[in-house]
């Protein structure tokens, strides 16, 4: 017997499956509409003059063997999309996961032997969401804007302006600022070398995102694909008129909303760090980092009163 809970679950799913097929905004279809609906007239023509016996008719046959091969292009094209897609999102959620271990390392770790420790160390910390945003808009060909305003000093984000590779320079300062602290004696060898490794982790992370944006699909490919896609539209009504007759032209817009459509899907999420809606959310993922890092900041390390605690436990024991 179903409880009122699962009953309510089930609806609710059923009400977000409807919802979800007529959402515009995700849809490819604004962007193929024009094709599918020039393909659709196409079939209503051919159709027409089928009507009025012109000698429009091909084998139904003949697009056995094209239809193969377009499949097969299309779903190679469509993988290779989303392997690049999902591999942006795992190397953006590396960034993700290095940032939160270095800030907390960063924030318990180092120790603060002056009163302005602790405002460089926050302003080190916040660094780390920086550099995120600075890849953020390295990866979408921006330059340095008022995002970043707010994570360091004025003059570094002057500094910073006027950077080729922004996200590299500010992986500088805080290497800069740890070895500096190794020097001072606030970390040991081994913190900095950890700490060490988690940046390089980021920057490593970020260079892979260069690679799938500055690696796109073969533009011989992409062309060939488009080519077999409008040919095979085109001469879909020739094979399929003697059958459907009037109802030609909506069949060829189905079929043609079909393979345009996963074409477009690929087209669209093969760059996955753009301002397409079916993109990666980088401005929410930094958005999160930010708060993370804002809710550690108002913890207190107590670096020096563990610190004490081992020392007056060493004196007792001996």
């Amino acid at each position: 017997m179903f409880t009122n809970s699962v009953i309510d679950g089930r609806y609710r799913e059923k009400r977000e499956w409807l919802t979800v097929i007529l959402q515009m905004r995700y849809s490819v279809i604004p962007a193929i509409i024009f094709r599918v609906t020039f393909c659709g007239f196409f079939g209503g023509l051919i159709s027409l003059l089928n009507y009025f016996n012109f000698p429009v008719t091909l084998p139904a046959k003949s697009s056995i063997v094209p239809s193969l091969v377009l499949g097969l292009l299309l779903v190679f094209r469509t993988n290779t999309a989303y392997e690049r897609f999902w591999q942006g999102r795992q190397l953006w959620g590396q960034i993700v996961n290095t940032v939160r271990n270095f800030a907390r390392q960063i924030w318990v770790s180092v120790e603060e032997n002056e009163p302005a420790d602790r405002k460089v160390k926050e302003e080190i910390i916040r660094l780390l969401v920086a550099f995120a945003i600075a890849g953020k808009l390295y990866l979408r060909r921006q330059s340095v804007n008022r995002e970043l305003e707010g994570y360091m000093p004025k003059q570094w984000y002057e500094k910073l302006k006027k950077m080729n590779h922004p996200p590299i320079h500010i992986a500088f300062w805080i290497s800069d600022y740890l070895q500096h602290q190794y020097e001072r004696g606030c970390i040991n060898p081994y913190q900095l070398t950890a700490m060490f490794k988690l940046l390089d982790r980021m920057v490593e992370a970020l260079t892979c995102c260069e690679g799938i944006l500055n690696t796109p699909i073969p533009l011989a490919y992409s062309i060939h694909l488009r080519q077999l896609l409008l040919i095979y539209c085109l001469s879909l009504p020739f094979q399929i008129v003697n059958e459907f007759h009037f109802w030609t032209g909506i069949v060829v817009a189905l079929i043609s909303f079909t393979v345009f459509g996963i074409e477009e899907i690929a087209l669209e999420i093969e760059n996955p760090f753009g301002y397409d809606p079916n993109d990666l959310p980088l401005d929410a993922i930094c958005i999160a980092m930010h708060r993370n890092i804002e809710d550690l900041i108002t913890l207190a390390p107590s670096v020096r009163h563990w610190k004490r605690i081992s020392v007056n436990l060493e004196t007792h024991n001996f």
